[in-house]
């Protein structure tokens, strides 16, 4: 058996494999967001630890047979935290997460050195975790003097079950201090924050062992013998790792609380320009290069919200026939946007409304919203010398049939629903455990899933979706200055 430990946003969530990398049982353990001022995003990290021994508890009650034969665990876990350790491994703040933009100025001011992107292939974006040391170091200047590690948040938990500081170089692509080419931190750019190698962890790739599970939990979980922990990856590494998405021209739509085209690639293709991210694979000498809007679900549970329902009410009132666009317009910019405006500022807007706008007209501006926010990611990917031909689609919010007709429509691509089964970011960070303690052939693992159908794009709407994309992108320059 295998076990993938994914630390989310929302939860902490477990998956048993069994050696033929068919699903056992999964558990989650819950966590909460604190935002304390308007732009912050905090998790205390020992609630991280919390939710897996929650989820981990809850497989033993009731697969204990099974996770007594557990041979490896993968992690995989939200990108980009800062979690800043004292001398003793304690925490020394809440972490700083990724949807966090008050670094947004440190950003700035590092993304205007030239060697951030020259070496990283990167912009700086103020999600990613070397401007929020600098937002520390400036901020709170006892904390950043007495910090001698910073890991990122699946690190952390790894920190926990092996007592070893190391990463791998998936998310270690998205601190903007790593040699993206190299595969290896950059001392220019951790000086240019005030920190040398020695805050950071090793690194290794996500396929290789790092790290023992420690006897202690070990025996508390009923596992015997030696349980080897691997690299792992960031949340998108991983998922690509669970769908098979690890050579050049394979590629998958994510539509969880953000949003991700995700595209492997064999070789390193930066382009900073285009707000395109281009980061290490959790696969040896592989890359891959990803667009990112920062609400996807997100956007359909802040409207839910406020029209208090649950977000899969409104997904149910949809339907699964594809509608054309009714004139009214949604920006998802709720917490800013990376790709391919590169702007923290900016925030969300609903245009075009009339008296006849009732919520399932709301419901259906933000699916559309997201479908064309996701174009622009398309576009840029594009534009960095990747076009995608077709994409699979995973996140919670693959579940809704209109959500996925209406992005294949204005992508322009179809969009391959897997067969059932859970192929997201906990079943690639099992992969990776299974590849780690058995020495095995990632390639021959990371096979992609069975498709179950393809949404093609609907043509009797491709017309309306291009008008009403151009609306879209037309919306953003005329608000961008209004807004900050």
């Amino acid at each position: 058996m295998y076990l993938g430990l994914d630390l989310g946003t929302s939860a902490v969530k477990a998956l048993l494999i069994d050696g033929d990398q068919r699903p056992v049982a999964s558990a989650s353990g819950a966590l909460e967001v604190s935002r304390p001022h308007p732009g912050w995003s905090e998790q205390n990290p020992a609630d991280w630890i919390a939710a897996a021994e929650d989820a981990v508890a809850r497989l033993k009650a009731s697969h204990p047979g099974q996770l007594a034969a557990v041979r490896g665990i993968g992690l995989s876990g939200q990108m980009h935290g800062a979690t800043l350790l004292g001398p003793a491994g304690e925490a020394l703040r809440p972490c700083i997460l990724w949807n966090d933009t008050r670094s947004h100025a440190e950003a700035a001011q590092l993304d205007a050195d030239p060697r951030f992107r020259a070496i990283t292939g990167n912009i700086v974006f103020p999600g990613f975790t070397a401007p929020k040391l600098a937002w520390v170091r400036a901020n709170e200047p006892k904390l950043f003097a007495a910090t001698r590690k910073v890991l990122l948040p699946k690190d952390y938990l790894r920190l926990w079950l092996t007592g070893d500081y190391l990463s791998e170089m998936s998310d270690a692509a998205g601190t903007a201090w790593l040699d993206t080419a190299g595969r290896r931190w950059s001392g220019d750019l951790l000086a240019a924050t005030d920190l040398d190698a020695a805050h950071m962890p090793a690194l290794v790739e996500g396929t290789e062992p790092a790290g023992i599970l420690r006897g202690a939990l070990a025996a508390r979980w009923g596992m015997g013998g030696t349980v080897v922990v691997a690299g792992g990856a960031g949340d998108n590494a991983a998922s690509a790792v669970g769908m098979g998405a690890v050579r050049e021209g394979q590629a998958f739509v994510s539509l969880g609380t953000s949003g991700v085209l995700f595209a492997a690639n064999d070789g390193y293709r930066p382009s900073p320009d285009t707000a395109v991210h281009t980061f290490c694979h959790a696969l040896p000498q592989t890359w891959h290069q990803m667009g990112v809007i920062l609400s996807a679900t997100d956007a359909l549970n802040w409207l839910a919200g406020v029209a208090g329902v649950a977000a899969a009410d409104l997904s149910a009132e949809l339907g699964d026939t594809l509608r054309a666009p009714s004139g009214v317009i949604f920006l998802p910019y709720l917490s800013g946007e990376r790709t391919p405006h590169n702007d923290a500022a900016i925030r969300g807007v609903l245009a075009g409304l009339s008296h006849g706008s009732d919520r399932a007209a709301l419901a259906q501006a933000v699916a559309e919203g997201v479908a064309f926010a996701l174009r622009d990611a398309l576009e840029a990917l594009r534009a960095a010398g990747t076009p995608l031909r077709r994409v699979t689609a995973t996140g919670g919010g693959s579940r809704s049939r209109y959500w996925l007709k209406a992005i294949a429509t204005a992508l322009g691509i179809p969009v391959d629903m897997p067969a059932d089964g859970d192929f997201g970011a906990a079943f690639g960070a099992a992969r990776l455990g299974l590849i780690a303690a058995e020495g095995a052939d990632p390639h021959a693992i990371c096979t992609a899933p069975a498709i179950s159908e393809t949404i093609e794009p609907d043509r009797t709407h491709s017309s309306a979706y291009a008008e009403a994309y151009g609306r879209y992108r037309a919306l953003y320059p005329a608000i961008k200055g209004a807004l900050k």
